[in-house]
């Protein structure tokens, strides 16, 4: 039995999948906020409550925002701040007993759409998170790349392809650069553009619905943000090339993505065939937890 956590900012989840990936259970309780000593509590508690409605063990992975760093094991670069510099995987597996996996929350999410989601089968996946944030992970032969550094699939904080004028100012972004990809392709970053461009104060999915229905400014703004897409994952596929790239986070609900980006990217693309494939994630929300159950 594998067990995975999904250790977000307003809950905590964990799934328990059988060997052929079948779930067993799942259970949430809210993230105590700003604690990590009762971080680590409910984390603890959920596996063990599991275990016993299970009556089994299992192995345990755990996704989480930030990476771990490979110089100290300390958490960084992680928005629920009260994770950042401490030793979560040796404090998680003291109070387990056992050895734990960690990795960050874009690449459990691409291990479960490369294992048994949209990428079932391929070799090489590319996992892309569109949400409040912008994250990547890759998986190869059914195993996520960390890196030397630990960073790998950290596209977000490149900067944006191919930049003109429609794209300047370089937006600011809270890594201390401007012209992240992350300031062009989150949602917000989306929202932002809207109004940079003339629009009103509109969601992302309040864009998508009025250029669905005939709205001329916010059809411009999807197509400034599909275009800028296109450049951006053309970039991860010169050097990576993988065979599909998932979409997941919230953006990844806009269908047209799937039609309008490969088209697009084409011509950035260092190569007369692309036999790259774009697809929809298969678990969508479910994927973290589940891809945190996948690394052992």
């Amino acid at each position: 039995m594998r067990l995975g956590i999904d250790l977000g900012g307003t809950k905590i989840e964990i799934i328990a999948l059988g060997d052929d990936g079948r779930e067993l259970l799942r259970r949430r309780v809210p993230t105590p906020r700003g604690d990590y000593g009762a971080t680590l509590q409910a984390v603890a508690g959920l596996v063990r409550e599991a275990e016993a409605a299970l009556r089994m063990t299992g192995s345990v992975g755990v996704g989480m925002p930030g990476s771990e760093s490979i110089l100290t094991g300390h958490i960084r670069n992680a928005n629920s701040t009260c994770l950042i510099g401490q030793p979560l995987g040796r404090d998680l597996e003291a109070l387990l007993q056992r050895p734990v996996r960690l990795a960050n929350d874009a690449n459990c999410f691409a291990l479960s759409e490369a294992m048994d989601g949209a990428g079932r089968g391929a070799r090489c996946v590319f996992g892309v998170i569109l949400g409040t944030g912008v994250g990547g992970g890759l998986v190869i032969d059914g195993q996520v790349l960390r890196g030397a550094n630990g960073i790998a699939g950290e596209w977000g904080h490149i900067p944006l392809p191919g930049a003109g004028a429609d794209d300047l100012p370089l937006p600011p972004c809270y890594c201390g650069r401007h012209g992240c990809v992350e300031t062009y392709l989150s949602g917000p970053a989306l929202a932002a553009d809207h109004q940079r461009h003339g629009g009103e104060a509109m969601e992302a999915a309040a864009i998508a619905a009025a250029a669905a229905a005939g709205d001329a400014r916010c059809e411009a703004t999807l197509q400034r943000y599909e275009a800028r897409l296109a450049r951006a994952l053309a970039t991860v596929m010169n050097i990576v090339d993988p065979d599909v790239i998932v979409l997941g986070g919230g953006l990844s609900n806009l269908q047209r993505l799937y039609a309008n980006v490969p088209p697009l990217w084409a011509p950035h693309v260092f190569s007369d065939h692309i036999a790259t494939r774009l697809l929809p994630p298969v678990h969508g929300d479910s994927s973290g937890v589940r891809g945190a159950a996948w690394l052992w």
